[in-house]
């Protein structure tokens, strides 16, 4: 028994030794700091231009959006038979008239002709786009209409697919034809896609954070070795819960703040959600209300002002 004791206590003194060397000897490193992500201030990004407000990834909603005044949006890509990007999230399309079938089985031709508003329910219930033409939208047109806007893009299509191998390549190269380095962020729920993607970009392009990246940096935070934590993404956009672990934690949100990695947060449509997340420290709402959204930030800037002065 006293053996077991003693061993025990061997293996503490020495755990509390290498916790203490690594403290003293290593520091955590800061992300550099990229230039899309520099705001003094909490941003808004509309989720798919607006889900709520207008048909999802469409110029109608990418428009609303604008006109109200948001700092950006977050979209989602996927590629088509003709390995055109095209701004979109379900892998099917059966949200349109007559749609059937997914992305990959249409060329961007053919996917033109569909009515992409068709299945879009107002705030009242109503179906206002189902005698119009709502076109999908293409990523080269979306960066072409908002030269200016930020842009966070999430890859869809998995990098185990066909569409999904050649989308790192071809998103690097419209990023650079359109010179959009510095006002996009490049995501994906695969962080195998960001790494990928990062072969090419080298570091130039804002990162955000994939399921794994997420996991190792909480894992990070609860454990006694956060400061050994080195981060390979520049932004984290996650949701306030994963399964039972809360993520909207003010002290998780300054463990990444202080490694210079911003957290937004989605998809937020509540009031009260959004004050108590900007309380918390986070820097970004992604949401499909960005009408409250920026309701709602706006005023927690002007009281954070009122407050300092």
């Amino acid at each position: 028994m006293r053996k077991k004791t003693k061993l025990a206590l061997a293996i503490a003194a020495a755990s509390a030794a290498a916790w203490a060397g690594s403290k003293a000897f290593l520091k955590p490193q800061k992300r550099e700091g990229k230039e899309v992500l520099q705001k003094s201030f909490p941003i808004v990004l509309a989720h798919r231009g607006g889900a709520k407000l207008a048909p999802e990834h469409t110029m109608v909603a990418f428009e609303k959006a604008f006109e109200l005044g948001v700092d950006g949006y977050e979209i989602d890509i996927r590629l088509t038979k003709d390995e055109e990007i095209v701004v979109f999230h379900d892998e099917a399309i059966d949200r349109t008239s007559n749609g059937a079938g997914a992305i990959r089985d249409y060329t961007l031709s053919e996917l033109k002709e569909f009515n992409f508003g068709y299945r879009f329910e107002d705030l009242d219930g109503n179906f206002p786009y189902r005698d119009q033409h709502v076109e999908i939208v293409t990523l080269k047109e979306l960066l072409e209409k908002y030269p200016n806007m930020y842009i966070n893009i999430d890859i869809k299509d998995s990098p185990e697919t066909y569409e999904g191998s050649l989308m790192p390549s071809k998103l690097w190269r419209l990023i650079e034809e359109y010179d959009a380095i510095n006002r996009v962020v490049v995501t994906s729920f695969y962080s195998e896609q960001v790494d990928r993607f990062n072969l090419y970009a080298q570091n130039r392009v804002a990162l955000g954070a994939g399921e794994s990246d997420v996991r190792k940096a909480f894992a990070a935070f609860t454990s006694q070795f956060g400061h050994l934590y080195h981060p390979k993404v520049d932004v984290f956009q996650i949701p306030t819960k994963s399964g039972r672990i809360s993520l909207d934690s003010p002290k998780f949100i300054a463990f990444l703040k202080n490694l210079n990695i911003p957290v937004h947060y989605w998809t937020i449509d509540d009031e009260e959600m959004m004050k108590k997340l900007l309380n918390n420290g986070a820097q970004g709402i992604i949401t499909d209300r960005p009408d409250i959204a920026l309701r709602v930030v706006r005023e927690w800037i002007n009281n954070q002002n009122l407050n300092n002065e």
